[in-house]
């Protein structure tokens, strides 16, 4: 069961112009299919049941009534199917003909809307045959077969199980206007709209048709339903290209196959409380909601409550990665500007022209680095202005060390290192850390450490973090220069930093990059921006860098087991990055409840990790996401990147003290 979904579809079904039983069939197979697939909207193409290309026959008393037996014997036809069917048709209303769409189910009609901009330029005549849907005065109604139905383009749908959805109906030219109706029916609470079209296709239209719906359910933050008439139509002069595809908040999600012949179902369950969520944060959009919410009337329809089949949409793994290969490459290459030209605006206001920064041989301080050197080069300014600090500590094992050093070298940079090991020894003995007691060097410490691993506490990881920070800083007062901070926004999200050590800096260039995007901009940095740096070992750079990216990831804070290999691997400790970032961008993008954020994480990772292991992972997010608020709340200054981002400036401003039990009850009872 998924909660806060709806499925809805779009539907194209193999048409002929006027052959009114066919196009009934047609369109009653889709609807089944719809009903199977467990649909609660299924869309149909504007004038489906007449067909659009009928001319001047639309004045024909024949097919007038035809079309309105069809949609009788349709909507009785469909009595128990669930979906709502919405089907276009031309409808006589008094002395006035219509372009309309129809609402069916449970065998009535629930509503009917009217078009409400009539194309009338180059290869459309509407206005030759239909009266406007801006002309029927509100609250309208009309009589067909014994039913009073709501007729108007005041009527909106809301379903009486899940108030969120609330579907919206205009027609093809409706949504190419400056001031469309769905801009009218989103101020007025609707969350899903739905276009009954019959366009044309010609060159590049499909394209613009994308343009014009991402653009309506981004600003809309809505879920928006296109479907276009099929090839069946007349090809007397135009041709069509069975068009569909549904959009939720400026992405497409699925579309149909364009030019097929045959009948088509494109099915997507859409995100209501994600909208709702987007609409609650957007206080522009409830502002402006305000102002054009109008008079409207409201019609019951009937939607279950939960999607009780396998969820209909993909959930992907890494939501901070696109899935294509070209988006993710400017994805990548936008990152690294934003951060680039963020530090040198800040090295530009402070008139300083060095920087400083503590290198690892990790994959954040490489990334620092990284920018740090396109920074100087920007401003013209020596790579031997970026100071480098390795700082072996009382785990650094060989192999980053090596790749540390190897990195500042090929960057040009200038290198210093300075152990910070004796004083930690130091700092441990002054404060009578039981670790240090009665030693006389860093040898017999390490050795005591590896015979009692529980002396390695965070007391002893946190006197070396400190330390590097201190020395760091003094560093850049000597030099006149900037400390660049290497964490990054998962390590933000978690903590996973030293209160006044590695959680401060001067300027924080990674503070708004996952740890999932660093890899693959730092990947990106190797293969498409270091050929032409000229201040850089070009090869060795880029061999260092593949290095780096396959050391596993460590804070280094304790000792190397005995072959000197790394001992303390961070994502055992807290959980794999990659699930972090996922909790991290639904709870804070999509404000997700635990339940909701578990229900799509076992669909993006069926077959990675059990149940359980998500629960365990999650419950530790949430503790540490609330319990280190306070390491955020005096962070650094740092560029925000993508949509999620966690300044206490900007973005995210959460109490130190909120109480997460709550949370971690409904956890264990998912």
């Amino acid at each position: 069961m998924m909660r806060g979904f709806a499925r809805v579809a779009a539907a194209v079904p193999r048409c002929g112009v006027t052959d009114f039983d066919n196009n009934r069939r047609a369109t009653l197979e889709l609807w089944q299919r719809a009903d199977e697939e467990g649909c609660a909207v299924v869309v149909f193409p504007e004038l489906g049941l007449s067909s659009y290309t009928a001319r001047d026959l639309f004045f024909d008393r024949h097919l007038l009534d035809s079309c309105e037996r069809v949609l009788l014997e349709l909507s009785a036809a469909g009595r128990d199917l669930a979906p709502m069917a919405i089907v276009g048709l031309p409808l006589r209303v008094g002395d006035a003909l219509y372009n309309v769409a129809a609402m069916l189910q449970g065998g009535e009609v629930l509503g009917i809307v009217p078009k409400t901009y009539l194309p009338n330029h180059r290869e459309f005549e509407e206005r030759r045959w239909f009266r406007p849907g801006s002309e029927v005065t509100s609250g309208a109604s009309i009589h067909l077969a014994g039913q009073e139905i709501p007729f108007g383009t005041d009527v909106l749908f809301r379903a009486e199980a899940v108030p969120d959805f609330v579907v919206g109906v205009e027609l093809c030219e409706d949504f190419c206007t400056q001031l469309p109706p769905s801009a009218y029916q989103v101020s007025a609470g609707a969350t899903v709209i739905c276009n009954l079209s019959a366009s044309n296709f010609t060159i590049g239209k499909a394209e613009l048709r994308r343009l014009l719906a991402r653009s309506a359910s981004d600003r809309g933050k809505c879920a928006y339903v296109y479907v276009a008439a099929g090839p069946g139509e007349s090809s007397t002069d135009l041709a069509f290209d069975a068009d569909a595809f549904i959009c939720e908040n400026g992405q497409v999600l699925v579309e149909s196959k364009r030019f097929s012949r045959d009948n088509q179902l494109v099915v997507i369950d859409v995100d209501l409380e994600s909208l709702i969520h987007e609409r609650l944060v957007t206080t522009s959009f409830g502002d402006c909601a305000a102002q054009h919410r109008g008079d409207w009337r409201e019609v019951a329809f009937e939607a279950a409550a939960e999607v009780d089949s396998e969820l209909r949409r993909k959930v992907t793994p890494h939501p901070f990665l696109p899935a294509e290969s070209a988006t993710l490459a400017t994805r990548c290459w936008e990152t690294f500007e934003i951060q680039t030209h963020a530090l040198v605006t800040r090295l530009q206001a402070t008139g300083l022209d060095t920087l400083v920064l503590g290198v690892s041989g990790g994959l954040d301080s490489t990334h620092a680095a990284l920018v740090s050197a396109a920074a100087l080069d920007q401003l013209g300014v020596s790579r031997e202005n970026l100071i480098c600090v390795t700082m072996p500590g009382l785990g650094t094992s060989a192999s980053t060390r090596e790749n540390a050093e190897r990195l500042i070298v090929a960057l040009g940079a200038e290198m210093k290192e300075i152990p910070v090991s004796e004083a930690s020894l130091l700092v441990l003995a002054d404060i009578g850390h039981p670790a240090a007691e009665a030693l006389d060097s860093v040898e017999d410490l390490l050795e005591r450490l590896r015979e009692e691993p529980d002396l390695g506490d965070v007391t002893l990881e946190n006197v070396q973090a400190r330390l590097r920070t201190l020395l760091l800083m003094s560093l850049a007062n000597m030099h006149g220069g900037l400390v660049v901070g290497t964490g990054d926004l998962s390590e933000k999200a978690l903590g996973w930093a030293t209160y006044a050590g590695d959680q401060i800096s001067m300027y924080d260039v990674n503070a708004g990059v996952p740890k999932t995007l660093i890899q693959f901009v730092i990947r990106w940095v190797a293969n498409e921006r270091v050929a032409s740096w000229s201040q850089t070992s070009g090869e060795v750079l880029r061999e260092t860098l593949f290095s780096i990216l396959d050391t596993p990831i460590s804070p280094e804070l304790l000792p190397a087991d005995a072959a000197g290999e790394i001992s303390q691997l961070t994502e055992d400790t807290i959980g794999p990055y990659e699930l972090h970032d996922f909790f991290l961008y639904h709870l804070v993008r999509h404000g997700a409840r635990p339940t909701r954020v578990l229900d799509l994480a076992t669909v993006a990772f069926a077959g990675s990790y059990p149940r359980e292991v998500l629960k365990r992972w999650f419950g530790v997010f949430v503790r540490r996401f609330f319990s280190n608020q306070f390491k955020r709340s005096c962070t650094a200054d740092g560029p925000k990147v993508g949509m999620v981002a966690l300044s206490p400036r900007g973005d995210w401003r959460m109490p130190s003290d909120a109480r997460f039990r709550s949370w971690l009850e409904e956890i264990e009872s998912y």
